[in-house]
């Protein structure tokens, strides 16, 4: 049987940023550019981790989200138990089709090259990819930088921008998730990642992005963004860690709202094309997750959106 079709046919891959909505699936804000469309999804909760804006984005002058664990000593997993507030943070698995490599590769400032190499390497060993470099990562005791390094080793190859790491899913699926090549290296003392030229140590909230100091900084893409990921608030997504203790009067706030309402038209819909379900599947997946944080209420009410 070919190992190919039987292993590696579909790539699993965690969203927790822009790949949490419709909108920022289908690249809308760029005009299509990174366009990505799954052929299933499913509502997950991602334990032991953080996220946060750090990585600077390849698509414009602001920064892209990144995520990194809460303990350094275990790995990022995920649950496809999603109700809100159950100590995670909301995320989609997003199931695509094989020939899609390249294109995630690319959104993820990844060479899409290298990236079909690695999945030749997990099909070579007859295993789908997630499991392949989850045996990589568990025998570097799931500590990024050396995981970084030993893809280096692999692949001669690593990235400035994002790595994909393995993430456990608690029915037994290995997934992958792009993790930001990090502040403390990309595992190549020669090749400088994004985090590390532009001096993000941490992940920052919204308002702090907005004091970095990148050359012409894009403050409406920014906030843009952000909107993006927000949004899949609007699916029951747990996104209450990105809108804590928001002021509704603050103008910044009054920002967001902004570019929320109009891309929250038709989002339902692009979310649906993006993911390639159907509404009964969509109400069947996400109707259950109805919980919102204050706050994020807040914000989309200011928006008009509910």
């Amino acid at each position: 049987m070919d190992r190919t079709i039987l292993h590696n046919r579909e790539i699993l891959v965690v969203g927790y940023g822009s790949l949490l909505s419709g909108y920022g699936l289908l690249a809308e804000r760029r005009g299509g550019a990174s366009r990505l469309v799954a052929r299933d999804v499913a509502p997950i909760s991602i334990r032991n981790a953080r996220r946060g804006l750090a990585k600077p984005s390849s698509h414009g002058r602001y920064l892209a989200m990144d995520i990194e664990p809460v303990d350094r000593i275990l790995p990022i997993t995920a649950s496809t138990a999603a109700d809100n507030h159950d100590g995670g943070i909301g995320g989609l698995l997003l199931t695509f089709d094989r020939d899609c490599a390249p294109t995630i590769a690319r959104r993820e400032e990844y060479d899409a090259y290298a990236f079909e190499r690695l999945i030749g390497l997990a099909e070579r060993a007859g295993k789908p990819l997630g499991e392949y470099l989850m045996e990589i990562a568990s025998g570097m005791n799931f500590d990024l930088l050396t995981y970084r390094m030993a893809l280096r080793s692999m692949l001669d190859y690593t990235s400035r921008g994002y790595i994909f790491h393995p993430i456990e899913i608690d029915d037994g699926r290995i997934a992958i998730i792009a993790i930001g090549s990090g502040f403390e290296g990309s595992g190549d003392p020669r090749i400088v990642s994004r985090r590390q030229e532009f001096g993000m140590d941490r992940l920052l909230s919204l308002e702090e992005s907005m004091r970095t100091e990148i050359c012409d900084f894009d403050r409406a893409g920014q906030v843009g963004y952000y909107a993006e990921c927000i949004l899949g608030g609007l699916h029951g997504l747990d996104v209450g860690d990105l809108a804590p203790r928001f002021d509704p009067d603050a103008g910044l706030v009054r920002e967001l709202a902004a570019h929320l309402g109009p891309i929250a038209v038709g989002e339902r819909d692009r979310f649906i094309e993006a993911t390639s379900i159907d509404a009964a599947r969509y109400r069947e997946r996400f109707s259950f997750l109805s919980r919102r944080t204050s706050s994020l209420t807040a914000i989309l009410e200011l928006a008009g959106i509910i």
